[in-house]
């Protein structure tokens, strides 16, 4: 098998004849004949290393940075201080109040940061970091490595009694939206006030450290945020990038020979500090032992005094879960009593994330545990319509509140059929999609018809889907989420709490993908939970793409037969030679090879830095495909971007124009004006994407990059993940040589710390 393609340029850049020919195996298989297609021809590609032990906690931080954790936090801190609506203010603003919404509910059953062109040292550094984070520019610090996500939007949790860091006003829930044709805006998020930013930019300036930082500051701690600055300067670890280094510095500069490590304020915003960076890495919560051992990391003389203090603050909240996992220990006989004593885990969260993943258990089990029995003649017809696995889901949904799906792309035909069926037969049935790509390739299924489909986000903003009645419950009978391995324990908790009772939910996708962006793993806790009927899927993906994706997905890198060039390795020895074969892939071997437009390919990379991440591959195709002079924040029309307005959230699109008003988009049909000082966050040049950005959509063709340096990011879910995104075409380009094949046998996804399965044991039905 030849995997070293024909070219129809001089050797690119990077890749000098006297380096020697590439490695002809470093494909580890993939294609049996694809070696005809024409092409020719970093550091930001390594993820973090996985964080087993609180030993390698520093370790982990300093050095195994991951690019992809800063895509949300960038969002989160350029998007919390500014008044004026937009759909991601909007967006955020909706999921507060339902959030609001799902508290009342379980009461009642039980600017732009300033250049800093002047600032030096300690305060210099102290910028650069926080604008790392809103920029891209670098990582916010993984502590607790994981699969790569964008941070969560940041709510300020709790300070101490005498300083209360939330705002001292809470805006009013605004209504939930009755009707579809007219939606209510919610209020976008009232920003402080100039007072309170003065009072912090004094603060900060006392303490060494730039007075730009006062608005994000501000934003963090709300009211009143100077004041408590002044008295617990280490609360400025709420700031987005700020390290606890760098609050140490600050903190001495203000308080003198009274700082010091030993100090219970630094213990406690530390440790909040901790929970926040674990949930970037996905994690709901953290085993206690976990968390006391990466405060010692940190210089914490005392750890277990520092988490009691913590937890007596209510900053963190904490919970003792039985083990019952495969593995676990026995339970032991007590002395002194008649029942067996439990091996438990301690385990500590923030209220935030406990909140959520409580609730999500409560409206699951609610779910679970009653399902309507009105209307089976109604079921019985929408069975009857059915056949193959259509009906068998259709036969589960019909008699079980909640049923897992599961299956490849092709296994959406299935909820689909299903969700005409329902409509068909005069039930109010909902399909939400991760994406608007989704959304439409959903719709575009004949079963549909084009009607009853959605976005996750769409419906939780109010902006798609039906109304809600008095109560503030989705007026439907049944939902239908095909993409649930990305929903985050936030979102799946507020799509389950606006379920009416007697509603059926069907949860499908495929378990092999990667995880969600936010904390938890909804669909693979609910999985290992059997807490409800699990329908899998037979449809198997078509042609040698779906073939190839199929092996990846039980830790085998197979050669496939590929005799129209479905699949092509490209061998490379360096990021130079990678991005500029990659550069001639999408602009002119694959329109030539198969009639796919340059916009219907995409690039994936494993991360945003680095010679070969997506910055590089980006700057490189805008100049063959798009070159300008970047006018608007280095963009011009024509080009092809990724629109983060929320964390979690990117939309694919192209940039239309700019002017006075900001940067005029087009992200899947729709118009979209981002704000000039909001296009720094929240818009990134979108030939190359990373995987994390590109799960839930595809396209006719996809290029894989796999640069030497990405040993580290790779992973069986991630390699999956980024094969699987193209139609009719995967082009890898493969410098990661043995990584590959190494990366799909033997690295699964990482674990993460949640308690879903768990808080779903008692709650479900017994057998």
């Amino acid at each position: 098998m030849s995997t070293e393609p024909e070219t129809t340029e001089e050797t690119g850049p990077g890749t000098p004849e006297a380096q020697g020919a590439p490695n002809e195996a470093a494909g580890g298989g993939l294609a049996a004949d694809g070696g005809e297609l024409t092409a020719d021809g970093g550091d930001g590609a390594a993820g973090a290393a996985e964080v087993s032990g609180a030993a390698e906690v520093s370790e982990a931080e300093d050095d195994g940075e991951d690019e992809e954790s800063a895509e949300g936090a960038e969002s989160a801190a350029e998007g919390a201080g500014k008044p004026e609506l937009s759909e991601a203010a909007a967006e955020l603003a909706a999921q507060r109040v339902e959030r609001e919404r799902i508290e009342r509910r379980r009461a009642e059953r039980d600017g732009p940061v300033e250049s800093g062109a002047k600032l030096s040292g300690k305060a210099a550094d102290l910028l650069a970091a926080v604008r790392a984070v809103e920029a891209g520019g670098k990582p916010a610090s993984t502590v607790f490595a994981a699969p790569s996500r964008p941070a969560p939007e940041r709510t300020p949790e709790p300070g101490p009694a005498a300083a209360p860091v939330r705002p001292a006003s809470e805006p009013e829930p605004v209504p939930v939206r009755q009707e579809r044709p007219t939606p209510a805006p919610a209020p976008a998020p009232a920003g402080p006030s100039p007072r309170t930013v003065d009072a912090v930019r004094r603060v900060l300036a006392e303490g060494g450290a730039p007075e730009a930082l006062g608005q994000q500051a501000a934003v963090a701690l709300g009211e009143g945020a100077g004041e408590l600055l002044r008295t617990d300067p280490w609360q400025l670890l709420r700031v987005p990038g700020v390290r606890p280094e760098q609050a140490d510095g600050f903190a001495r500069a203000l308080l003198g020979a009274e700082c010091g490590p030993q100090d219970e304020r630094r213990g406690r915003a530390v440790t909040v500090w901790l929970l926040e960076q674990a949930a970037l890495a996905g994690h709901t919560a953290l085993e206690a032992p976990a968390l006391t051992a990466a405060l010692a990391q940190r210089g914490v003389p005392d750890p277990d005094e520092a988490v009691q203090s913590t937890l007596a603050e209510g900053e963190a909240l904490v919970f003792e879960d039985a083990l019952e996992e495969p593995g676990a220990p026995a339970a032991q006989p007590a002395d002194d009593e008649e029942e067996a004593e439990r091996p438990v885990r301690v385990l500590i969260a923030l209220e935030r994330y406990a909140m959520a993943e409580e609730s999500l258990a409560d409206g699951l089990a609610r779910l679970i545990n009653s399902p309507s029995q009105d209307g089976k003649e109604t079921w019985a017809q929408v069975v009857t319509a059915l056949s193959g696995g259509a009906a068998e889901l259709a036969r589960a949904v019909a008699g079980h509140g909640l049923v897992l799906h599961t299956g490849g792309d092709a296994s959406r035909a299935e909820p689909a059929a299903l969700l005409g069926a329902a409509r068909d037969a005069g039930l109010r049935a909902l399909a939400v999609c991760h994406t608007a790509d989704g959304r439409d390739r959903l719709a575009a299924l004949p079963p549909t018809r084009g009607a009853g489909v959605g976005t996750v986000a769409g419906l939780l903003a109010g902006a798609e889907g039906p109304g809600r009645d008095g109560d503030g419950a989705l007026e439907l009978d049944l939902l239908i989420v095909p993409d649930a391995p990305q929903l985050d324990v936030e979102s799946a908790a507020m799509l389950v709490e606006s379920l009416p009772d007697g509603a059926r939910l069907v949860l499908g996708g495929d378990p092999a993908l990667l995880w969600s962006a936010g904390p938890g793993r909804v669909f693979a806790d609910l999985l290992a939970a059997r807490a409800c009927p699990q329908i899998a899927s037979r449809l198997p993906d078509p042609g040698p793409i779906g073939e190839l994706v199929s092996g990846i997905g039980i830790g085998e890198l197979n050669q496939v037969e590929a005799p129209g060039k479905e699949v092509v390795i490209v061998p490379v020895r360096d990021a130079g030679e990678a991005v500029h074969r990659t550069v001639q892939l999408v602009a002119d071997s694959v329109p030539r090879a198969f009639g796919v437009p340059v916009e219907g390919t995409v690039v994936i990379t494993p991360g945003h830095g680095g010679a070969a991440g997506t910055r590089a591959l980006n700057a490189a195709l805008k100049e063959r495909l798009n070159p300008g002079p970047g006018r608007f924040g280095g963009f011009d029309p024509g080009d092809r971007i990724a629109y983060s307005p929320a964390p979690g959230r990117t939309l694919p699109g192209t940039v239309v124009k700019a002017d006075a008003e900001g940067l005029h988009l087009s992200c899947a049909g729709a118009p979209v004006v981002v704000p000039r000082e909001r296009v720094e966050a929240w818009v990134r040049h979108g030939w190359a994407l990373t995987a994390h950005q590109a799960v839930g959509g595809r396209w006719p063709a996809a290029v894989v990059v796999l640069p030497g340096d990405a040993a580290q990011a790779l992973s069986r879910p991630w390699v999956y993940t980024a094969f699987g995104r193209g139609e009719r075409h995967l082009s890898v380009v493969q410098g990661a040589e043995g990584a590959l094949p190494r990366a799909v046998a033997e690295i699964p996804a990482k674990p993460r710390t949640t308690r879903l399965a768990t808080l779903l044991r008692p709650q479900s039905p017994t057998d």
